[in-house]
């Protein structure tokens, strides 16, 4: 009995030994943006250093778009998937947390055996020479079995899980800002082919004209064959590239449907009426690299990548020690039913056993040295990812700027095809040029529009990208317990 006292303060004394490293954050990665404090190419005068909001696709003021977006986030299948896990990885929390705690359980027994030659009484029979015996037992009891962590292998193992479900809801953020940017490209892409379809419509009606007269005037001796073939030639290429615009839109319809988890044709009659594509604010947040690093669900996914492989570590290493288990039995029984109920026919087993494998050949330090190879493949990774969100923010301001450049430009040009177009109506008024070349110039400005039209899609576009690559599309709601994890 003695023992037994001096043996609880000592598992209690192991118990408060935690092997492996302590997990002392992500490594220090592309301080220098951090300090510059802006981002590099964000040049553009419409770039504010204000935080961008989550929701920033309401910013495009285009209520069809909002109701997508929300339709796929709510009804996604990818949604569902990356919800899934974090109920998976909040699961195996939970068994992890209960491994740390004595395991009860209770069990009742009867057992009727027939022994042969064995004449211990309790009912015999002579058959060949021999004698046989029944024995009958009833028993009921619990039994118990507790393993105290003594080194921390199993509270490095809770440590891990509760970073798998960190990276989880990472996991899920991550999925978030991806959907919400694929539908509203798409919805971009879908009202740019429905736009240059109208534009391409309008100028394949004024190449008919233009024909037309033109045959009037072969016909009158006034225009050449050639005339003629150069005008048929415009119209040709101008119907064929208004039958890949017909596909894109059946294409971007059918994608739509699918990202808000619906089956393609879906939406068709939601979505075919054409509108103009939506633009972006005359303003754009974008905050500052340090918000970027701290926003992105990504680099946070790694990090959390990076806080679990370390603490597998400690899991691995806890195996070089040895392990104490306790098990108890108790029990009451006997040959009677009415045994089970006296308490002088109580038994107590009480087991602890203790185990070593210190002579493995090496294989818990090869699986330690394995889980250190990779908690610096993890820490590479998060520098990797947190390098690739710099550049992939820094490309998409760079290419926002150009975009609005080139589209100042086109406006340009679209307002000097119509006042070249305006002027030239002028001119056929007044006698002093031909239907034709009217018709040719209003060609040219409605090729102009058509322009100003994919640039304007771009730019969309471009925004698109701007807030996917500083991580937004996510609602910060912290790290909530499994039951508010949406199920279906």
């Amino acid at each position: 009995m003695r023992e037994k006292v001096f043996l609880i303060p000592a598992c209690a004394l192991l118990a408060g030994c935690t092997v492996g490293p302590n997990y002392a954050g992500p490594p220090v990665a592309a301080s220098d943006a951090v300090a510059r404090g802006t981002f590099v190419r964000a040049s553009d005068p419409s770039f504010r250093a204000d935080l961008g909001v989550a929701r920033w696709w309401e910013s495009l003021n285009d209520p069809l778009l909002t109701r997508l977006v929300d339709d796929g986030l709510a009804q996604s299948p990818n949604i569902d998937l990356a919800q899934a896990r974090i109920r998976e990885a909040a699961s195996q929390l939970t068994q992890q947390q209960a491994n740390q705690l004595p395991s009860i359980s209770a069990n009742g027994t009867y057992l009727r055996a027939q022994l042969p030659g064995t004449g211990l009484g309790g009912g015999s029979s002579a058959q060949g020479g021999g004698s046989s015996s029944t024995l009958t037992f009833y028993n009921v009891g619990a039994n118990a079995s507790w393993e105290p962590d003594l080194f921390g292998g199993g509270r490095r193992g809770v440590e891990q899980s509760r970073a798998n479900v960190g990276r989880r809801f990472a996991d899920l953020a991550d999925a978030q800002v991806s959907l919400a940017a694929q539908i509203a490209q798409a919805y971009v892409n879908l009202r740019d082919a429905q736009e240059r379809s109208r534009l391409n419509a309008q100028s394949s009606e004024l190449q008919k004209r233009a024909i037309t007269l033109t045959k009037q005037r072969f016909q009158a001796g006034t225009a050449s064959t050639l005339d003629l073939e150069r005008l048929q030639t415009q119209f040709d290429q101008t119907q064929a590239q208004n039958i890949p615009l017909k596909t894109q839109v059946d294409e971007y319809l059918n994608q739509l449907a699918v990202l808000t988890g619906r089956t393609p044709g879906a939406l068709d009659p939601l979505l075919t009426s054409a509108t103009p594509v939506p633009l972006p604010p005359a303003k754009v947040p974008i905050g500052d690299p340090a918000s970027l690093i701290a926003r992105r669900p990504d680099i946070r996914s790694a990090e959390r990548a990076l806080a679990a492989s370390n603490a597998q570590i400690g899991v691995n290493t806890a195996k070089l020690y040895p392990s104490l288990r306790f098990m108890g039995i108790l029990g009451l029984g006997g040959s009677t039913p009415g045994a089970v109920l006296d308490p002088s026919n109580l038994s107590t087993i009480l087991a602890p056993m203790l185990s070593w494998s210190f002579l493995d050949f090496g294989r818990t330090r090869a699986s330690i040295r394995q889980s250190e190879a990779q908690r610096d493949q993890a820490s590479a990774q998060y520098r990797e990812a947190l390098l690739e969100a710099l550049q992939d923010a820094e490309t998409s301001l760079s290419r926002f700027g150009t975009l609005r450049l080139q589209l100042a430009q086109l406006l340009q040009a679209e307002a000097s095809a119509s006042r070249a177009a305006n002027l030239n109506a002028q001119r056929l008024r007044a006698g002093t040029t031909s239907l034709i070349d009217q018709l040719d110039v209003e060609r040219q400005r409605l090729s102009a529009a058509s322009a100003v039209a994919q640039a304007r899609a771009q730019l969309t576009i471009s925004y698109i990208a701007v807030n996917k690559s500083l991580g937004l599309g996510w609602t910060e709601l912290g790290t909530p317990p499994p039951a508010q994890v949406r199920s279906r």
